[in-house]
């Protein structure tokens, strides 16, 4: 069987991945809600199909990642799907993407793979719950602990230059983050070094306030430097307000010694340099 990847919910991750593979030849089928999407991941050269709404074709799979969250009603592929993943004997190698999220708040304390889970949002606990119950289903499963994610068309440049944005401080708040090219290079990593059962922090070096790299991104694009907010009175969404909820540093160390990675952009300078250089004609 030549090599295929099904990618469920073929998103912004795994659109970095797919050309990594195209370029080994292999079959990539990706899934989309959205038809609109059909015509752009055919130009990508993946293989579109809409889920849900179709069967997902595990017996012509030899890899699976999904990238689905879990809902209220818990993990939709799993309830879709554990029959025909339990019977998927063949699969060489099952991918989840997670979050650090699981991990909950430390206070600005550092964490790896071998930390407690306990997280303390309602999205971090969903995100547990799914990791679990991949588990219980015998799969060649390799969990991906993903920090916040930026990319192409998701930095801050944009509201630095529309003056939307602004440096919320908060006392001892740091995030670690990820260049989503550095996401996919972890998870070709994997899977040319599978290890059933492994979860990886991916993530870069340098866990930052989140104010600093609002600062960095106007000093890169000559903009004054956008206003401090409190935390405490700024204007935000319930969502964004959430993410505030914890504070943690996060290590990537497994990844470089087991996987053998070596970041493209292992902090958030270099990320933001490379995302800037990549909008200039």
């Amino acid at each position: 069987m030549t090599k295929t990847l099904l990618s469920i919910g073929h998103g912004f991750s795994s659109r970095a991945l797919a050309p990594l593979l195209k370029k080994r030849g292999w079959r990539v089928i990706g899934t989309t809600r959205d038809p609109s999407r059909i015509g752009g991941l055919e130009r990508s050269g993946v293989e579109p199909l809409i889920w849900p709404g179709n069967p997902l074709p595990f017996d012509q799979t030899t890899h699976v990642l999904t990238s689905v969250a879990p809902n209220d009603s818990g993990d939709p592929v799993l309830n879709a799907h554990t029959r025909d993943l339990k019977a998927a004997r063949h699969l060489e190698w099952v991918g989840y993407l997670s979050t650090t999220g699981v991990y909950g708040d430390h206070q600005g304390g550092w964490v790896d793979e071998d930390a407690e889970l306990t997280p303390s949002t309602k999205r971090g606990q969903a995100r547990v719950k799914a990791e679990t119950e991949w588990r219980t289903l015998d799969l060649p499963l390799h969990i991906f602990r993903l920090a916040g994610i930026y990319g192409p068309g998701r930095g801050p440049f944009a509201k630095v230059r529309n003056g939307t944005a602004r440096r919320i401080i908060k006392e001892n708040q740091v995030f670690s983050r990820v260049h989503v090219e550095d996401i996919a290079v972890t998870v070709l990593a994997s899977i040319d070094h599978p290890n059933p059962g492994a979860a990886y922090n991916v993530c870069d070096d340098e866990p930052a306030p989140p104010q600093d790299v609002i600062a960095h991104a106007a000093e890169l694009i000559g903009l004054p430097l956008p206003p401090a907010v409190n935390f405490e009175d700024a204007d935000m969404t319930p969502m964004a307000r959430s993410f505030y909820a914890e504070s943690k540093r996060v290590k990537n160390d497994r990844i470089k010694q087991e996987l053998g990675v070596k970041l493209r952009y292992p902090d958030y300078r270099t990320g933001l340099a490379a995302l800037l250089a990549d909008e200039t004609p």
